[in-house]
């Protein structure tokens, strides 16, 4: 960081402004920014941030990741000059010059003023971006589409599901902002309402101020959920193996007092009339190596045979081409979530792009393979980053038909 903060500095000299008091405020309070995000990092293993007010722990790491992000970036530009410099120097030894040209090489070759600008612009750019996505973390979306099964029993046909996934109530510091989007789900009046993973960032706990906004969700048909990675308290550091356990045990029970169907690598049967269909529910499975493959589709998916049409809720959407695919062709649809879709990126008609496309093949939206299909849901909440900049809180609403 410090390597980077000098290197940039270099180039933010070049354009600085040849007034004295107006150059020397800049320099001051670059350094005063830089210095600050160093000292943070530095101090961060020592500080105990779990008694901090939660939206001064988001925001600060936020602020600090988004800065060293944003002058990553420029440096790529400064870079781009720096190898310009260092070719037109290798060639001006080597070429063969009048005297006086040569003797002008001791001047050095300066930077370029257009380069540094562009740098800073492009890098300022998206630090102001990831500041402005702070106001859309709440802004749900809600995504409406029919999806067309030929086997679908005629009972179901017209059934609507809301989907939601990734909820991360740890992250939450807007109560009134939560609740909206609940009231967006409820004026949708689905049939039945299915719940992707990851309901806490790591602890039940996070879910206590949270349980009577998430009770009122409610469908004909139930509300069903699933484990997602962070629901397993993974990603801390537990006084006992038991504590740890204990804390899954607590989050169980969470789901129970809203009333929702947690389904614990297994499946039910959903009647309309005279026809009935199956929906499985397995823990997190991830063909991933860094997260858990707690699910188990051998103890889900046998009974549900006999049924024309089935619905698997699995958190991880590469569990789908790793698993449900090769060995389950007969699972119709395979709802997923966790990727967010990094809360980051652009959706334009005929053009998405995310970071998180060089790691998931499957990050947002409906996908197809021969008659099966799988939706990976945006996510509801969010994790790390406070905020969201093209990809927005998504609420999914399927008609089947």
């Amino acid at each position: 960081m410090a390597l980077l903060d000098f290197y940039i500095f270099q180039a933010l000299q070049v354009v600085l402004p040849a007034s004295s008091k107006a150059r020397m405020a800049i320099i001051i309070g670059y350094w005063v920014i830089s210095i600050s995000g160093l000292v943070y990092f530095i101090l961060m293993p020592y500080m105990n941030t779990d008694a901090w007010p939660r939206w001064l722990v988001s925001y600060s790491r936020a602020i600090v990741i988004g800065l060293f992000v944003s002058k990553l970036i420029a440096a790529l530009f400064f870079a781009v000059d720096d190898l310009r410099r260092g070719g037109t120097w290798i060639f001006s030894k080597f070429a063969q010059k009048p005297a006086a040209v040569v003797a002008q090489d001791g001047a050095g070759i300066s930077r370029s003023v257009f380069m540094s600008w562009l740098g800073l612009a492009v890098g300022g750019t998206l630090f102001s971006t990831l500041v402005y996505g702070f106001g859309n973390k709440y802004r749900y979306q809600v995504n409406r589409l029919k999806m067309n099964f030929k086997n679908l029993p005629a009972s179901f046909k017209g059934m609507r599901i809301v989907h939601i996934s990734d909820i991360h109530s740890g992250s939450f510091t807007d109560k009134e902002a939560v609740e909206k989007g609940i009231k967006k789900i409820l004026k949708e009046k689905p049939d039945m309402i299915l719940f992707t993973g990851d309901l806490v960032n790591d602890r039940a706990t996070e879910m206590t101020d949270y349980i009577d906004v998430f009770s009122k969700l409610n469908a004909p048909l139930g509300v069903y959920s699933t484990l997602g990675n962070h629901d397993y308290g993974d990603y801390v550091k537990w006084e006992s193996h038991a504590a740890k356990k204990e804390n899954l045990e607590q989050l169980k029970q969470v789901h129970k007092q809203m009333g929702w169907r947690l389904l614990m690598n297994e499946h039910v049967v959903l009647e309309k009339g005279n026809d009935r269909i199956a929906l499985l529910g397995i823990e997190n499975w991830s063909a991933k190596g860094n997260f858990g493959k707690y699910g188990k589709m051998e103890e889900a998916y046998p009974g549900s045979e006999q049924y024309p049409f089935k619905i698997l809720m699995s958190h991880d959407p590469s569990h789908w081409d790793a698993e449900v695919t090769q060995k389950y062709g007969d699972i119709d649809l395979t709802l997923a979530g966790h990727t967010h879709g990094m809360q980051f990126g652009v959706e334009l008609p005929g053009f998405r792009w995310s970071p998180v496309q060089y790691m998931y093949k499957r990050w947002a939206g409906l996908y197809e393979a021969g008659d099966q299909k799988l939706y990976v849901n945006r996510g509801y909440g969010f994790i790390g980053y406070p905020g969201r900049v093209g990809i927005l809180p998504e609420i999914t609403v399927i008609e089947l038909s």
